[in-house]
């Protein structure tokens, strides 16, 4: 399973989403994080239709997303993502 974070430089809820991110991390075995700067993959963030940043999609272990949210997450939604990616 894999959390992707679309974020954006100078974004205050970026860093907050990153905090959540880091922490469900932690508390999941085997998953993976890693972030997308918007302004250095345009063409990945049109294509995948990233509209705000943070945006936030968990996939599963077949890279079939299995969650998207635009804003800051809380931990709790992380977690049950990451249930249904299992």
């Amino acid at each position: 399973m894999e959390f992707t974070l679309y974020s954006s430089s100078f974004c205050e809820p970026c860093m907050q989403t990153r905090a959540v991110l880091t922490e469900a991390k932690r508390l999941v075995p085997g998953a993976t994080m890693r972030e997308i700067d918007v302004a250095g993959a345009p063409e990945q963030a049109e294509a995948l239709l990233i509209r705000n940043t943070p945006t936030v999609i968990i996939t599963n272990s077949a890279g079939i997303e299995v969650f998207r949210a635009a804003g800051v997450p809380t931990l709790a939604q992380v977690l049950v993502a990451a249930a249904k990616a299992l």
